[in-house]
């Protein structure tokens, strides 16, 4: 049964105050994860520098017993832009001469026609480490012939030797072009310098030579084409010619040059001007005829609305004689009667006046009438005439368009049998006239090693193992889960560290649950006096404190702190220790304490008062209850009222108790317990429990409603810790022993 928050005086304790971790006080001078690394190579450096030389010696040794290898290199000149006695490159086809030309020329360098025929004249597959026959003697033949899968024997001509040596000559063999000019550097590796220099010369001479041979070849080919063609082209010449010349013939058509269809031509051009002429003059006057027509048609004699009769000369002229007459009359109607002779006179003059420009106006507009009909009979002529011109012209162009096409004929025929002509005069003078594709302008010399370069090895392996090294160690500490030290404690397990202790070694030992009465003035006591002060400071307002001591596994020392916390508390007050962990009970063992006891189990079950439960410790003021007679149930004893009532009945006899409690991870107990005491102290073993154990066993404390204090990191080895972890504390060489306190 578990206990109400009000079982104990605990209960009513206020919460301890936030607690501002050593971290945080130090922020600013947080590690950086590029010293968590440094710290991790210096840890292991021994280790690291020891593996660099490890790699380094086998390196090397590998390196000393290979064979060394020579390279031999030569520089080749491609020369596209010589200059050329005949132009015959169309005959080569495809040749240019830019970088395309260059990559060509490089590409035909690496050939395999090239690599063939360099092996063939040195006999490459006599030098040992080229020759293909060795393969066949290797481990791998050798073991199919130990389990009965023998290959057939191989006869070993010398065109078969050269092509399985091809493979090796191409990965000893390297072209390179030099950037930014025609130069192309050819190098051979071998076991044997003079050997490079030989095959680097070779396939310069037989890339040259090939060139040459090509374009002999293809000239003589070129050569016999066009002798061939020649011949046709002749032929077909003849013939063009010969149709030409009956076709003028039979059509009777002399050569004058073009000057039949040029006289055509004028004439057209003549008829047509013409032609234009008459329409002009058919179309100004057509409108005059139409106005005319038009006013005799409506039987009218006015022709004052025609322009072109009225601007007529007679006309004009009539109409001023009128005008004349018609002022005479205005004058001598003024001075005289219309009866007066001079008067009848004048009026007779101006009527035959009106009836003169009456009569020229009619015969100025028959006139044009007249016009109109012969520019209109003039412009039917003349279309006659041009129809006529057109048709012989037409006849004419038809005649010297096929004349045309005959001579064309027979002048792309002649034009294309002297083109040849030329080329087979000029492919034939070129047969004396190769020019060089290529010459070597530095010429091979027995080269120098290039491999093994065996101090480079052995620094670049003496480098990579200690890079494996410092690799290795940091992934050691990515997967060490283990807790290292204080700050590492807090980091990851969320909680304040109460104290470190130091790992014990030699005597200390034996004596360890007593050590802080024994030893005041060690280390260890030291730590434990650190964990009282922070169990004093917290829930201060708590007078009667029931601490509780767990871990999460055996072997964390859990006893150990619980005893001496206890022994430095009993110094001050008064303080009862019991031995909560029925199962495997061992603070009586270890205090000394008389075996048969009764104890914790013995005063739970009824079997035994309290005071035959406490016992007072030799050379001290430390009460003891043992854990007793070991019970079948002890999480049973512990959930029993009984126990309660006892807890609350020792709580106001001291002023501080402290119980040591079964690990967190095995049994229940300590979460049974967790919610009756005032605060929970955890340890952990330093570099031994994973954190991930430890905040596993945290949690279960605080969900079972535990307060928890702090923790506890033990074993810890402060010297490493600080020297590997970047540990520091006031018991290294800061001041513990170094500020005149007496460390023993």
């Amino acid at each position: 049964m578990q206990a109400t928050p009000g079982a104990v005086i605990q209960a009513a304790s206020p919460a301890p105050p936030p607690f501002l971790s050593l971290k945080d006080a130090l922020s600013d001078e947080q590690r950086l994860e590029l010293v968590e690394y440094w710290r991790s190579i210096t840890k292991r450096k021994w280790v690291i520098l020891l593996l660099g030389i490890a790699v380094a010696i086998a390196a090397g040794a590998v390196a000393f017993s290979l064979p060394a290898v020579f390279r031999s290199t030569a520089t080749v000149l491609i020369e596209p832009d010589k200059n050329k006695v005949v132009k015959i490159d169309e005959v080569y086809g495809g040749i240019g001469t830019g970088r395309e030309y260059f990559q060509t020329q490089v590409e035909i360098i690496k050939s395999r026609d090239v690599a063939l025929k360099t092996i063939e004249g040195l006999k490459l597959w006599e030098v040992p480490e080229f020759d293909p026959r060795k393969d066949k003697d290797d481990w791998k033949a050798k073991l199919k012939q130990a389990i009965g899968l023998t290959e057939p024997e191989v006869e070993w001509t010398d065109e078969k030797l050269a092509r399985e040596t091809l493979g090796k000559f191409n990965e000893a063999l390297d072209v390179a072009p030099v950037r930014l000019s025609n130069l192309v550097k050819v190098s051979f590796e071998s076991q044997d310098p003079a050997l490079a220099a030989r095959v680097v010369s070779t396939v310069a001479e037989i890339y040259v030579n090939n060139d040459r041979e090509s374009r002999f070849k293809l000239t003589q080919q070129a050569n016999q084409w066009l002798q061939d063609r020649v011949v046709a082209l002749r032929q077909k010449l003849d013939a063009s010619e010969r149709a030409l010349q009956a076709y003028r013939e039979g059509q009777g058509l002399v050569n004058l040059g073009g000057s039949a269809q040029a006289i055509d031509s004028q004439q057209i051009a003549n008829i047509t001007q013409q032609l234009v002429q008459a329409r002009v003059r058919r179309a100004e006057n057509e409108g005059v005829y139409k106005e005319v027509l038009a006013i005799r048609n409506a039987k009218r004699d006015d022709y004052s609305s025609v322009a072109a009769v009225m601007r007529h000369p007679a006309v004009v002229e009539a109409k001023k004689q009128e005008a004349i007459a018609q002022q005479k009359v205005s004058e001598l109607s003024q001075r005289y009667g219309f009866e007066h002779p001079r008067m009848v006179a004048a009026t007779a003059e101006l009527n035959a006046a009106s009836q003169s420009v009456a009569t020229q106006a009619d015969a100025v507009a028959t006139s044009l009438m007249r016009d109109y009909e012969i520019s209109r009979a003039t412009e039917r002529q003349l279309e006659g005439e041009l129809a006529n011109s057109r048709g012989s012209v037409v006849a004419v162009n038809r005649k010297e368009a096929q004349l045309g096409v005959l001579e064309r004929a027979a002048q792309a025929d002649r034009q294309l049998y002297e083109l040849f002509i030329g080329r087979a005069k000029e492919t034939s003078a070129s047969n004396d006239l190769q020019t060089q594709v290529a010459r070597v302008v530095d010429p091979p010399v027995l080269g120098g090693k290039v491999r093994p370069k065996e101090m480079q090895i052995i620094a670049v392996a003496f480098a990579l193992g200690l890079f494996g090294g410092v690799l290795l160690s940091l992934l050691l500490d990515k997967l060490d889960n283990t807790l290292k030290g204080q700050e590492d404690a807090e980091s990851r397990l969320k909680q304040p560290l109460l104290t470190s202790l130091p790992i014990l070694k030699g005597s200390d030992r034996k004596q360890v649950m007593r050590l802080a009465a024994d030893r005041p003035d060690s280390m260890f006591a030291e730590g434990i006096r650190t964990a009282r002060t922070s169990v004093m400071l917290s829930s201060i307002d708590s007078p009667k404190k029931i601490i509780l001591v767990t871990s999460s596994v055996p072997g964390e020392g859990k006893t150990v702190v619980s005893t001496n916390l206890a022994l430095a508390h009993a110094t001050t007050r008064r303080t009862l220790l019991i031995d909560a962990d029925m199962r495997r009970p061992a603070v009586a063992r270890g205090l000394a304490l008389p075996p048969g006891l009764k104890g914790l189990s013995d005063l739970t079950s009824g079997d035994a008062t309290l005071d035959d439960c406490i016992h007072v410790l030799e050379d001290s003021h430390l009460h003891v209850i043992s854990s007793g007679a070991t019970p079948p149930n002890p999480t049973e004893l512990l959930l029993s009222q009984r126990f309660k009532d006892t807890l609350r009945t020792l709580q106001e006899r001291y002023d501080i108790i402290l119980i040591d409690s079964p690990p967190v991870e095995l049994v229940s107990d300590a979460l049974v317990l967790a919610p009756l005491v005032t605060g929970t102290i955890y340890v952990v073993k330093a570099m031994d429990t994973p954190y991930q154990l430890a905040r596993k066993g945290l949690v279960r404390l605080q969900r079972s409603h535990g307060t928890l204090l702090g923790v506890v990191l033990n074993y810890v080895d402060f010297k490493k810790a600080q020297k590997y972890y970047g540990q520091y504390s006031a018991y290294g060489q800061y001041g513990y022993g170094g500020y005149g306190y007496k460390l023993k």
